[in-house]
């Protein structure tokens, strides 16, 4: 009895689920009869996996929450087999022998250069074929009268002589013909567009440091971005009638500025990389205000008007009438001269100095960093009194590095490290280009980049100054202070231009070699990279 009982209960849940899921989906309840439990639950599960079922589910409205764990109690649905994504197929080439891999890096323009390891990182990977040549034929006399270099000669074995090669790389950007058909054109142009991003940088911030001795750091990064924005260099290139080496036979006006600007931007970069290379910094100011027709007296390089009175002493090579570049770029250091880049550290260093020699910090900070950073160091000077000079002026330089803006700004605009800050970003940004380049020989100006930026971020230049103890000797004003000991992250931009500072200074105190040394053998920069 309990048996029967059992199955009538059975039957009539199957039957009542049916007829609901019929009435669902317009189906008439007559059409399927049940004569017992068993038939039930085999046609209901017929129905739930049949393709017609999964075509109505997918239109109709959705199952009651009872209905749908009344279902799945008597039937599951079967669910079609996910499609596997479609991968595209590559052929892989077989690894070279040994003979011919040692061909092949023997035969490489980059290792034909011992003497010259920057310019050989720069040139392609593999020799040129004739379709480059054929290019060069036809486009480098033209290119070459554009830039004003047509007359001129070079002996082998110097770096001019490398000029035709870099220029025709130079011109290579990823959309150009050659680029997109010889991957070590375009890899070579990528690595040269990257290392002449940051020199134009640094070219601008000596001009503009000592054309404007009394602007601020701010006024100067207007003016860099006014002149090398990348909506100003196509109507640049296209003065300089150099527009159909880019894009042959098309208009540069006319195309669309996702494809034009890129272009003519790493078209510049690698221009100037490739004139540096070979002719030096002084052909690179000549063909940006020559060829190219940099204004620095137009609109688009006027920065915004700063209440910001500077009433302190100037240097007097400095002071009266502006200087022009050509006073600039082509100024050499007088034999026995105190520093490398004398004009350089007066612009960033004012006379006024001197008036906080004597003081606490002098006292107490200076002696422990100095021996921390390793100066003085050794000079051979015919003079004793050169070197005392020399060492007095780098120790108020010093002092500036550590000085932050919240004490003496607003009286004294100069009395901060912004100056020596700007000036050592820019040599940071080139050192370390310059040494991925040689340590990386086989990598594309993309990835050189995304390295470089890993290397420089600013928290991690921060690290490099606290793991040697030098936040400590940090002055800041007294509102600032609080802050910072509240929220340390907050000092770490601060720490971060004290660290570019110290690297300004001893740029132009010692040169480029004391760059080097001050940021792989002091603050170690290669030892970490960060995750981000």
């Amino acid at each position: 009895m309990a048996f029967s009982s059992t199955i009538w209960r059975l039957s009539a849940s199957s039957y009542s689920i049916a007829s609901s899921l019929c009435s669902l989906f317009k189906f008439r309840c007559s059409r399927i009869s049940f004569s017992n439990s068993i038939s039930a639950t085999t046609s209901l599960g017929n129905l739930l996996s049949s393709n017609k079922f999964l075509r109505l589910a997918a239109t109709k409205p959705l199952l009651s929450v009872q209905a749908v764990a009344a279902a799945s109690k008597v039937a599951t649905v079967k669910t079609l087999p996910k499609s596997r994504p479609w991968k595209p197929r590559v052929v892989k080439r077989p690894p070279l022998d040994d003979a011919r891999f040692a061909e092949k890096l023997l035969s490489s323009p980059q290792l034909s250069l011992k003497s010259l390891p920057l310019l050989s990182s720069c040139l392609p990977s593999a020799p040129l074929s004739k379709q480059d040549k054929a290019w060069i034929e036809d486009n480098l006399l033209e290119a070459k009268d554009a830039l004003g270099l047509a007359s001129m000669e070079a002996e082998e074995g110097t770096p001019g002589a490398h000029l035709d090669t870099l220029l025709f790389l130079a011109f290579q950007h990823q959309e150009s013909q050659r680029a997109k058909r010889s991957p070590y054109v375009r890899k070579a142009h990528s690595r040269l567009a990257f290392l002449g991003q940051f020199l134009l940088e640094l070219a601008f911030a000596e001009l503009f440091l000592q054309m404007f001795p009394r602007e601020t750091t701010a006024c100067l990064r207007e003016r860099v971005l006014g002149l090398t924005h990348r909506k100003v260099l196509p109507s640049m290139i296209k003065a300089a009638s150099m527009d159909r080496l880019v894009y042959p036979g098309e208009d540069l006006e006319l195309l669309k500025r996702d494809i034009r600007e890129p272009a003519c931007r790493s078209v510049f970069w690698a221009l100037t990389g490739a004139i540096y290379l070979t002719l030096g910094m002084p052909e690179v100011y000549r063909v940006l205000f020559e060829v190219f027709g940099m204004d620095i007296d137009g609109k688009t390089c006027q920065p915004q008007l700063r209440n910001i009175q500077d009433l302190d002493l100037l240097s007097p090579e400095l002071d009266g009438r502006r200087l022009s570049w050509q006073e600039i770029c082509f100024h050499q250091a007088l034999p026995g001269a105190l520093f490398v880049e004398p004009r350089l550290f007066r612009a960033c260093v004012p006379p006024g100095m001197h008036q906080f020699r004597g003081n606490l910090w002098e006292a107490e900070s200076l002696p422990n960093v100095k021996h921390i950073l390793g100066y003085p160091l050794p000079v051979a000077d015919s003079n004793a009194e050169v070197t005392a000079a020399r060492n007095i002026e780098l120790e108020l330089g010093l002092q500036l590095c550590f000085l932050h803006p919240s004490v003496h700004k607003l009286e004294h605009p100069r009395f901060t490290f912004e100056r020596l800050e700007y000036l050592g970003q820019k040599i940071q940004d080139v050192i370390m280009a310059e040494r991925l380049l040689m340590n990386h020989l086989d990598q594309p100006g993309v990835w050189l980049a995304e390295k470089h930026r890993r290397l420089l971020i600013n928290r991690l230049c921060s690290r490099y100054l606290r793991d040697l103890k030098l936040h400590h000797y940090v002055v800041y004003g007294g509102e600032r202070k609080e802050l910072f000991d509240k929220i340390r992250r907050m000092r770490n931009f601060a720490v971060t231009g004290v660290s570019q500072a110290i690297h300004g200074l001893g740029y132009a105190v010692y040169g480029r070699p004391e760059v080097r040394r001050l940021m792989f053998k002091v603050f170690n920069f290669e030892q970490s990279e960060s995750p981000i």
